[in-house]
């Protein structure tokens, strides 16, 4: 397996490997991962259909990218996924799925054509003091210190910053900027995360500084992504003869280990509780999901709080049975036993009349029910105890939702914190209560809230005891590589699996990335896994950067003013003064002093 990039790559068709009729192929869970490892088993790997099977302890596929309509609770989403042109290898795998929306379309058509006439921009992207403007949000506020802080943490090794919490390296005046404010709110980020993991983010998101503050970068699905990406991948893949195999829960996996050498050689289960299970040989290949951000979440409902559940977690017992057989399988404990420091809430809202609506769309300056963009991204409450944000997609966000009707996503990253309005923290409130304390900042008078929260909306908040865990701080080894070096017939893919590319995890993109490089490695496919989209390394978007992390101030150039307009005109009579020029990062008598 290796990594390309460019159109040759892109474009080509592998041929059929070696053998490949001879193997079978099993993958430990549903998820995005698990059903797109099964699109390339198919799609590059030449792998009849009827050969693999898909074991899933729920009776639904899809993992963390949910979206259903519960008879009894409404409107259910656990989370929204941010995506971009860049997703390499996301999009690779959707140009070969049909639309269930546009005949004749891949996925990627419609998303493309969907997001070229609807772009996306926020107009509203924090408020403040019940609803109102932010002065200053289109700025990232960072002063020297913080930029300085920025800047040690792009350049520092990753070996720098293993095992090293966000607030061990960046400054208090980092945390007190904008940058910082819709950096953590759009990732997810705390303080005690991380540090590594902030690092890979700002290489990997490095072009979306420029769109920081409007969300211009990112782009959306037409309905909600199990509907718009799940259910379209599932199809194919039935449509392939693939075998979906529900109510099934993997509970360990044997190896045979020796030296140089590491064999998957059986699957054990509990099939609607009955014990069972498979052997595997060589030419059985098994795919296997660790560790879970949804795993044990917990939906309450209107009336009824979430609650947290911290009890056994089949998903993160798996991967502890499996990391023992081997210390080359990772180390769990790093990522799932740290359970204050990896929940929050989510809670999906659904608007029942015209009442809430005249509010969202003051905020957010669009009419919430045209089917265009709404919110554009999240809108975060910057002086929210909860620190909450929240979003309002395209609507209709699910294809049965009513069409007087609107459902929005809100979550919060302080959950046990009192709130502003409802003086309790989020993760003992009802979903009204929840309703009330995002009306109260949506800047509705308080007399109404109550009222209005009652018969207004429909709240079922989720509770997710793990759903930051792979932001734990971590070194190498904690996460298993993507095929153990050895590995003759097994692979671990998912979020807490460690690519060999600089990539980054929480993303769509990780999740297509592992099994790409699982099954290219496996099977021997002749294709190049396409590399990280290269911005980190391109002097143009490291120049589209600079001006908005300084909020459009011209570079500082020292040295008496003489000296300056000399080494500025040499400059400018080079491309390096039309690139500084061209991001705004030179000032304007020096422009006029070159056009002189």
């Amino acid at each position: 397996m290796r990594y390309t990039s460019g159109n040759f790559e892109a474009f080509a068709r592998p041929r059929k490997p070696e053998g490949v009729e001879k193997k079978t192929a099993w993958f430990v869970g549903s998820g995005l991962a698990s059903l797109a490892g099964a699109a390339f088993l198919i799609r590059d790997g030449h792998m009849a259909g009827d050969k693999i099977t898909i074991l899933e302890e729920m009776q639904i596929p899809g993992g963390a990218m949910d979206g259903i309509e519960d008879p009894e609770k409404g409107f259910v989403m656990r989370g929204g996924r941010e995506m971009e042109a860049n997703f390499e290898c996301l999009w690779d795998l959707y140009r070969s799925i049909p639309s269930l929306e546009i005949e004749g379309a891949s996925v990627l058509d419609e998303f493309y054509w969907l997001n070229k006439d609807d772009p996306n921009f926020s107009l509203q992207r924090s408020t403040q003091m019940q609803g109102q403007d932010v002065p200053d949000k289109a700025q990232l506020t960072l002063n020297e210190k913080g930029q300085k802080d920025l800047l040690r943490l792009f350049f520092a090794t990753r070996e720098e910053m293993e095992n090293k919490r966000i607030n061990e390296v960046m400054s208090e005046d980092f945390f007190a900027s904008n940058f910082w404010l819709y950096w953590r709110t759009m990732f997810a980020f705390e303080e005690w995360h991380s540090a590594l993991e902030m690092k890979l983010y700002v290489h990997r998101f490095i072009h979306h500084i420029h769109g920081l503050t409007d969300f211009s970068t990112l782009k959306f699905t037409r309905y909600n992504q199990y509907e718009s990406l799940i259910l379209p991948l599932v199809k194919w893949l039935t449509d392939h003869g693939v075998n979906f195999r529900y109510g099934v829960q993997v509970t360990d996996v044997d190896f045979y280990n020796r030296p140089g050498r590491k064999q998957a050689s059986r699957i054990h289960w509990l099939e609607y509780g009955a014990a069972g299970g498979v052997d595997l040989g060589e030419d059985d290949l098994v795919f296997i999901t660790i560790g879970s951000l949804t795993e044990n979440s917990d939906s309450g409902d209107h009336h009824t709080p979430a609650k947290l559940n911290e009890g056994p977690a089949p998903a993160w017992d798996l991967w502890r049975r499996i990391a023992a057989k081997d210390p080359a399988f990772g180390r769990p404990d790093v990522f799932g036993s740290h359970i204050p420091q990896t929940k929050w809430e989510s809670a999906t809202i659904t608007t029942l009349d015209q009442r809430i609506p005249e509010y969202i769309a003051k905020i957010v300056k669009r009419d919430p029910f045209s089917g265009h963009v709404v919110s554009g991204g999240i809108v975060t409450v910057k002086d929210s105890s909860w620190l909450c944000s929240w979003t309002i997609n395209r609507q209709p966000h699910f294809k049965q939702q009513p069409k007087d009707q609107l459902v929005l996503w809100f979550y919060s990253l302080f959950v046990e914190t009192p709130g502003d309005f409802i003086k309790k923290p989020m993760q003992e409130c009802t979903g009204e209560e929840i309703t009330q304390e995002w009306l109260y900042h949506l800047g509705v008078p308080v007399e109404d809230i109550p009222e209005l929260a009652a018969t207004g909306a429909n709240t079922v908040p989720v509770m997710m005891p793990y759903v930051t865990a792979f932001f734990m701080p971590r070194q190498a080894g904690d996460r298993p590589d993507v095929v153990p070096e050895g590995s003759v017939n097994f692979a671990f893919i998912g979020q807490f699996a460690e690519s060999k590319q600089r990539d980054c995890v929480f993303t769509t993109e990780y999740s297509v990335r592992t099994p790409m490089e699982a099954v290219y490695t496996l099977l021997g496919v002749e294709r190049g896994v396409p590399e990280v989209f290269n911005s980190t390394y391109d002097v143009r978007a490291l120049l589209a950067a600079a001006g908005p992390l300084r909020d459009g101030k011209p570079l500082d150039i020292p040295g008496p003013a003489i000296l300056r307009n000399l080494l500025l005109k040499k400059l400018n009579a080079t491309e390096v003064g039309d690139l500084l020029q061209e991001f705004h990062l030179i000032s304007e008598t020096v422009k006029s002093a070159k056009s002189d």
